[in-house]
């Protein structure tokens, strides 16, 4: 086996046979094997076995196991087949398995009760594919924990994106050759240090109006966790709660303790899951707030299923100011998650025309769009 692919594929092997004999070998461990060997001699077996030993970071009792394995996969020799697992002879005489969520991760239990996979130490099935495409008002008392968890990440991930312009770094990018030869000039043009450059964080700048009318329940926990999680990651986010009344909650929220800010809210915020007036709601919101905290650098997003019991001339002309002042409008409607969904309802027509975006908010994966659409 030759060429950089090779030794990649080797590589791979090799790792795969670590985590077969116990030693826990991540995705992460890999690259930084990879990029070990890269500065090392690789004609020299003791610079090599040191490398990965690091990189892999094998604990000290694992090295003998590591050696055997290192001599049969890096000295030419026939690699071995890895192990019979245990706990598939175990399984053969115990009866059938079955599978169990725990909130977390999908396990496997025998028969009789025992649970045979569950430790963090053996193979388990991650649900989290699965509850990606789950509705919210699907999911039991376990899988909403778990998906705040999820929705938490997914914050995270709207908070650090990249832009594609590129800044001054003195961590890994891309090398500034420009800038390096300009700052070997006070070294007497000695290269000592490569400039590089890499792309800059992208903090969003977000106003949240979150709807809390009554046909919004099966929903409003998990969406209203997404807005905490935003707030504790960007600065630049407001929060409001309407349904017949609009009720500024930035400030109000405390991040940290999502449960508690929860029901704080809903014994704070007026006719909470009760009737809906977008219009009006919304009319106060460009009346109250709209000059100081939206301009063409703010995204706009509405989450409603948009069925109004007020005056949808006064939502056509909130959203049409709105229009006039935001970078962009996002709304996202719970019921689009359902295929038959039509947005015949007048308050969802009378939006729609000054909407840029128009999404479901039933699941995660519904939620990632976002990603996509927030300047």
């Amino acid at each position: 086996m030759s060429g950089a692919h090779g030794m990649v594929a080797q590589l791979a092997k090799f790792a795969g046979a670590l985590r077969s004999h116990g030693i826990r070998i991540g995705l992460g461990d890999e690259v930084d094997a990879g990029l070990a060997l890269a500065r090392v001699d690789l004609i020299d077996r003791d610079e090599v076995h040191r490398a990965l030993l690091i990189a892999f970071k094998v604990p000290r009792d694992a090295w003998a196991t590591f050696d055997r394995l290192f001599d049969e996969y890096w000295a030419g020799d026939i690699a071995p087949e890895p192990p019979v697992a245990p706990q598939a002879a175990f399984r053969d005489h115990r009866g059938p398995a079955q599978w169990q969520w725990d909130g977390q991760r999908v396990r496997i239990t025998i028969a009789d009760g025992q649970q045979e996979v569950g430790d963090d130490e053996q193979p388990g099935y991650s649900a989290e594919p699965l509850l990606r495409q789950k509705p919210f008002d699907e999911l039991s008392t376990a899988e909403l924990s778990a998906m705040e968890r999820l929705v938490a990440r997914l914050a995270l991930r709207l908070a650090t994106r990249r832009r594609r312009r590129l800044v001054p770094t003195r961590g890994r990018g891309v090398v500034d050759l420009r800038r390096s030869f300009r700052e070997a000039l006070g070294t007497e043009g000695e290269l000592l240090w490569l400039a590089r450059r890499t792309q800059a964080l992208e903090e969003p700048r977000l106003v949240l109006l979150y709807d809390t009318s009554g046909s919004m329940d099966a929903y409003t926990r998990v969406l209203l966790t997404f807005a905490l999680a935003l707030r504790r990651v960007i600065k630049r986010v407001e929060i409001f709660t309407f349904n017949t009344a609009l009720t500024r909650v930035t400030r109000v929220v405390a991040p940290a303790r999502m449960a508690q800010t929860l029901e704080r809210l809903a014994a704070a915020v007026p006719d909470w899951s009760g009737g809906t007036r977008i219009g009006s709601c919304l009319a106060q919101f460009v009346e109250g707030y709209s000059s100081a905290m939206v301009n063409r650098h703010t995204t706009v997003v509405i989450v409603s299923d948009g069925l109004d019991l007020g005056d949808t001339t006064l939502l056509t002309r909130s959203m049409e100011a709105l229009r006039s002042r935001a970078g962009r409008i996002v709304w996202l409607n719970p019921l689009m998650g359902d295929a038959r969904y039509r947005p015949t309802a007048a308050g969802m027509s009378a939006a729609l025309p000054y909407v840029d975006h128009f999404a479901p908010a039933h699941n995660l994966e519904s939620l990632e769009g976002l990603l996509r659409v927030v300047k």
